[in-house]
């Protein structure tokens, strides 16, 4: 039911994904390795991470999913994408089911048990993981135990590269003058800040410049949008204006939904910014259509 409210919501966003492409979990592993990091990989040991897709990369952007695969293995990670990965649970433990909620935080923390660490291209999602898995289970119980081990090893994208992994920049070139939108959980619960931005700076070609309240609501909020479209319509329409007032030819994030949000009132308003998710744009995948965009209307921008 949310996502069909959701993809009402967000209709008019033309093309989220390159045509042809599909999220088979299997898919998302980068190319075979070159032989002699196969070989170095043999008597060194990488970190196993597990992906945790979300359901809007599935569903509306696998595009995030391939360059945020190839960031990690870019970075010596060992990655793989466990096939019966569900959804977080977010849209029901934001509505009060905290049964259903709870059922499936269960199914998650089974599904990626066993890796070093668990690693999502959404602060949204991550935060749900990270900061609410454990608020379901009751203290000193088992499930509780497995929930907190899992909370402590997951982390969102960026942060992970930057934090953990500790890569201060990256092989990628993208001429464009961007901005950058703080989504809501990446910021709040997990911390997300300067990291993407440092990792930004790093890339060729690119010019950042600083969105005034960048950290203010766009106005998704997942459920939100739907229980409250008013208001919600009301905190897109200053974003979109503080966008428009950057001069920015692109707009950058770390959330997908948020994303989708932004490039469905910039497309109403008849706007050329292109939105991107930062997982892209850090791994040069940008050669595509950005979100919201078809090839025509690429060729029309000149992008």
């Amino acid at each position: 039911m949310f996502l069909a409210f959701l993809i009402l919501l967000l209709g008019s966003v033309a093309t989220l994904a390159p045509s042809g492409s599909g999220c088979d979990p299997a898919d998302l592993r980068a190319k075979e390795r070159p032989v002699s990091v196969r070989i170095a990989s043999s008597l060194m040991a990488f970190p196993r991470v597990g992906f945790f897709a979300t359901c809007l990369v599935d569903l509306f952007r696998p595009s995030v999913g391939f360059a945020a695969v190839k960031l990690l293995e870019d970075a010596g990670c060992e990655v793989e994408v466990p096939p019966q990965q569900t959804c977080c649970g977010q849209p029901g433990f934001n509505s009060g089911d905290r049964g259903d909620a709870k059922k499936i935080a269960k199914g998650v923390i089974a599904t990626f048990d066993g890796f070093d660490y668990v690693v999502v291209p959404s602060g949204s999602c991550g935060g749900m993981i990270k900061t609410h898995y454990p608020e379901l289970f009751e203290k000193g119980s088992p499930e509780r135990a497995k929930a907190d081990a899992l909370a402590a090893k997951t982390f969102e994208l960026v942060s992970f590269l930057a934090d953990v992994l500790k890569v201060a920049d990256v092989k990628a070139s993208f001429p464009a003058t961007a901005t950058y939108h703080d989504s809501c959980s990446g910021l709040r619960e997990l911390g997300v800040k300067e990291q993407p931005r440092r990792l930004l700076r790093s890339v060729s070609g690119l010019k950042l410049v600083e969105l005034v309240d960048a950290e203010v609501c766009c106005g998704f909020g997942g459920t939100f949008c739907v229980k409250y479209p008013e208001i919600s319509n009301t905190m897109l329409t200053k974003k979109v204006k503080r966008i428009a007032a950057t001069g920015a030819d692109t707009l950058i994030a770390g959330d997908l939904g948020c994303l989708m949000n932004m490039a469905g009132k910039l497309q109403r308003r008849g706007s050329r910014v292109a939105i991107r998710h930062v997982a892209e744009v850090l791994a040069g995948m940008t050669d595509d259509p950005a979100i919201g965009e078809t090839r025509l209307t690429r060729a029309r921008d000149g992008r």
